[in-house]
């Protein structure tokens, strides 16, 4: 077999086990069903790397998390012990997960992970990576890095000419978020140790837990769609699935990982949810999806709404993100809000080749549909049409 993809379970972004261990502590019994898609067409049909994905998913499910994974882990403040517990006997198994070529699309795959939530939902890091990694081996390596390595170095000379601009009010600040889309592993840990070393004070951390813990970085995440998405089918009216997601991560968190996601159903839905208990309670919100301009306009003014001062509330950009967007974003609410930005491909795969739009969403939970609607069209997923028109009826969305 090929080099090893994953080579450690820390490889994944933070947010799988904040959610996971949410998941452990209220809702352990949890089935559930996730789907691959990819938004774009690829280069190379993917159907043709089947047999090296699924030897790759055979070398995952061997692993298990080390005992210095778990002590890093264990420091966290946010993170339990007896979900540290849980980890040291963690294993994937294999039979949640299958990969096969859709009868729809002889070049495309069909992934499906279906099993226990708390031991499907580490899969999706981990299976992105692999996917990506085992198409881009098709690339010329040495072209690839070098392309790879010249835009990395403008993008630090970026960096230095915005320096000289003069000082806001609030910091610029973004993160590593490109652990599912990179071009492998190696150039992505290149690319996090040529920023922390290079691109300070800037630079802040990454997503990822493993090279957090080797380049003493923070390390960056909350949520994620799946998690709201559960609530969706977790026993209580429809209409309340967004608070009760919300007041179950209050309460798992006391005050940590205050940064809440907005799209599930849409920015304007989340914010009617959002009422002053929750603004008061979460520190920030996190953009994903639809006009970033106008979400953060809408933000700022739900704030102001709620008698909140912006300024003492984060706006999180995570979208499509490069550096000169990233700017931009920062200077239109320079002195209003401290924001901070989440960049994910333009870091971990700009190397060349057009990169894969791929993603593995939640469809089923506890064997009913969920969906995720999102603001922009396109990045919506959910398999049960009967189901996405409920949810649009219920949520009043276009």
């Amino acid at each position: 077999m090929a080099v090893p993809v994953i080579v450690s379970l820390l490889d994944t972004d933070l947010y799988k086990f904040t959610m996971m261990q949410e998941i452990l502590h209220h809702q352990p019994e949890t089935q559930a069903e996730y789907g691959f898609k990819c938004r774009n067409v690829p280069d190379v049909p993917l159907a043709g790397f089947i047999a090296e994905i699924d030897a790759q998913l055979d070398q995952l499910c061997a692993l298990r998390f080390a005992e210095d994974e778990l002590a890093y882990l264990g420091g966290l403040r946010f993170i339990k012990s007896d979900f540290i517990d849980f980890l040291r006997l963690f294993q994937l198994q294999r039979h949640f997960i299958t990969v096969s070529v859709p009868a729809s699309d002889p070049d495309d795959i069909a992934i499906t992970i279906k099993g226990p939530m708390l031991h499907c939902m580490l899969f999706e890091i981990y299976t992105l990576a692999i996917v990506n990694e085992v198409y881009f081996r098709h690339v010329d390596p040495a072209a690839a890095l070098a392309t790879g390595r010249e835009r990395l170095t403008a993008k630090l000379a970026l960096l230095r000419e915005f320096a000289a601009e003069p000082a806001q009010c609030f910091p610029f600040i973004f993160y590593d978020f490109g652990t599912r889309r990179r071009f492998s592993r190696a150039w992505h840990e290149e690319v996090v140790a040529t920023l922390a070393r290079e691109a300070q004070p800037y630079f802040r951390g990454t997503s990822n837990v493993l090279l957090a813990m080797r380049h003493g970085l923070v390390p960056i995440g909350t949520m994620a769609h799946e998690y709201l998405q559960a609530f969706q089918a977790f026993g209580s009216r429809l209409r309340d699935f967004q608070r009760n997601a919300l007041e179950h991560w209050v309460h798992e968190y006391r005050g940590d990982l205050g940064i809440a996601l907005t799209d599930v159903v849409g920015t304007d839905a989340f914010l009617r949810d959002f009422d002053l208990y929750f603004c008061k309670l979460f520190d920030g919100l996190r953009h994903d999806s639809g006009d970033p301009y106008a979400w953060g306009e809408k933000a700022l003014a739900h704030y102001r709404k709620m008698k909140i001062d912006p300024s003492a509330k984060q706006l999180v950009f995570s979208d499509g993100l490069d550096l000169p967007r990233a700017f931009a974003l920062y200077r239109h609410f320079a002195g209003r809000a401290p924001t901070s930005f989440g960049i994910g491909t333009d870091l971990s795969n700009d190397c060349g080749a057009m990169p894969l739009q791929i993603v593995i969403k939640l469809l089923y939970c506890n064997g009913q549909p969920v969906a995720k609607v999102s603001d922009s069209p396109g990045k919506g997923m959910c398999e049960d049409v009967n189901f996405l028109n409920y949810l649009g009826d219920v949520f009043a969305l276009p």
